[in-house]
């Protein structure tokens, strides 16, 4: 009998590889994310979902149930055979036979889901715009675990310090963000309004500032919060606290309808109206050095 690792691989699309990535690295995605960041419809994604599961079996899925009744749509996971192909495209390790089932079943107990589902939908807005935008792409998108590990964001040229440093900033990702000639890295902390008081955001602040310190590199923090109200109070909070590192605010896609990749991004210690993700200033400071 033919291994099935071996037979699956060969029905695997390129979209395919990138969505099994993807949930190997971020967890789990629903339906509806997968469609808007990866397919020209809904009904086509969910065509193709139906076979990775039944047909192919590299993933599997869950409808959580509302608490006033009704369901989400589906969630995907990844199942035993599509953690193996990913490990097999990334060169690594035969993953443990019960892995899947053991991921499956933390990330459907995991009392903040909803906070991770919100993370990876700001992610794949992003990617269907710039499925949908030439010129425009999502060139990286690290989970947290990824910007969390030793000399994370160490380039090639960096001395030693940066090559053997832990980052203190706790990212709820870290992505570039490319339009035309402008590139944007960014750090996300995506706020469900559950942190009190405001202080506990602004104190995040300092671990992005040591870490530009040690690198040398200037990237923004985007705060993506739940409601207008909250982020006219951040900005108070950032302003009280005497903070001078980039920031910029903007408020949920789920409350407002609004792409971040779009004029939406209101800049901390600026009068400037809301500008594109790709029109942040510090767009181009990937060599300037942290004050």
């Amino acid at each position: 009998m033919p291994d099935p690792l071996l037979r699956v691989q060969s029905q695997l699309t390129d979209r395919d590889l990138v969505l099994l990535g993807w949930l190997a690295d971020h967890g789990v995605l629903t339906s509806f994310q997968i469609a808007h960041a990866l397919f020209p419809s809904v009904d086509y994604a969910q065509e193709r979902l139906r076979a990775l599961t039944r047909k192919l079996g590299v993933v599997d899925r869950f409808r959580p149930q509302k608490p006033d009744g009704g369901s989400y749509p589906y969630h995907y996971v990844l199942a035993q055979l599509g953690v193996e192909v990913v490990a097999a495209q990334r060169g690594e390790d035969l993953p443990r036979k019960d892995q899947a089932r053991r991921r499956r079943w933390h990330l459907t107990r995991r009392a903040n889901l909803p906070h991770l589902l919100g993370i990876n939908g700001f992610f794949t807005v992003l990617a269907g715009h710039a499925r949908t935008h030439p010129g425009s792409e999502l060139v990286r998108w690290w989970p947290p675990a990824r910007c969390q590990q030793v000399g994370a964001f160490a380039e090639p040229d960096d001395d030693i310090s940066v090559r053997v440093y832990a980052p203190r900033s706790r990212p709820d990702g870290h992505g570039i963000w490319v339009e035309g000639d402008r590139r944007v890295p960014f750090f996300l902390e995506y706020d469900l309004g559950t942190e009190r008081p405001l202080s506990r955001l602004v104190d995040k602040i300092h671990g992005y500032r040591e870490l530009a310190h040690v690198t040398g590199r200037i990237w923004p923090v985007l705060f993506w919060l739940p409601s207008p109200a909250r982020e006219r109070h951040l900005h108070q909070e950032l302003a009280a606290a005497g903070v001078r590192y980039p920031v910029a605010t903007a408020v949920h896609a789920e409350v407002t309808g609004i792409n971040p990749a779009e004029a939406v991004w209101w800049q901390y210690r600026s009068d400037r109206a809301p500008v594109r993700l790709a029109d942040l200033p510090a767009a181009d400071s990937g060599t300037r050095r942290a004050a």
